[in-house]
């Protein structure tokens, strides 16, 4: 991503507003609009900074970082590795565990809404420790527990089903 047009626009405006003041202004404003480059671009790098780390949040365990190389700013997008699921036990029981749901929702396009949810502290204290141990947020845990709930994942248990016995 180049930021380059973002502090000439910045630089642009700055020009255009110092024009109604005469060419005293204009000239001032020429000078300061070149010793601020530094600054908007430092500015510029620090906002994407703190959104890459607020996306990190919501992606834990991946994680995004922004990297400066020269005058440009690079995303790196890190995935997660994939879980390697252990190796059933031939001589013992083994636990059957449903499928996990999809982490996110079908329609990624979908705005955002912003709701009040009131738990009780014990519910919210295991809340947090599920999400804890799963590596993401409270907030993206819950979305995941609300959208498994409305939408099982194919091959799912119905609710209210149990197995029981032995699996070879």
């Amino acid at each position: 991503m180049q930021i380059a047009s973002h502090v000439e626009e910045l630089q642009r405006q700055l020009a255009a507003a110092a024009a109604a003041g005469g060419s005293d202004t204009a000239e001032l404003a020429a000078r300061l609009a070149a010793a601020l480059e530094p600054a908007a671009r430092l500015a510029i790098l620090e906002a994407l900074s703190e959104a890459a780390g607020e996306i990190t949040r919501e992606l834990a365990p991946g994680s995004v970082d922004v990297r400066l190389r020269g005058r440009e700013v690079d995303f790196i997008v890190s995935r997660p590795a994939p879980v390697a699921q252990p190796a059933p036990n031939p001589s013992g029981p083994v636990a059957v565990a449903a499928p996990q749901a999809a982490a996110s929702v079908d329609d990624a396009d979908d705005a955002t809404a912003r709701t009040t949810l009131r738990l009780p502290d014990s519910l919210k204290v295991r809340a947090e420790a599920a999400a804890a141990s799963e590596g993401v947020s409270l907030n993206a845990w819950l979305v995941r527990a609300v959208t498994t709930s409305l939408d099982p994942p194919a091959g799912a248990a119905a609710a209210g089903s149990s197995y029981t016995g032995w699996v070879r």
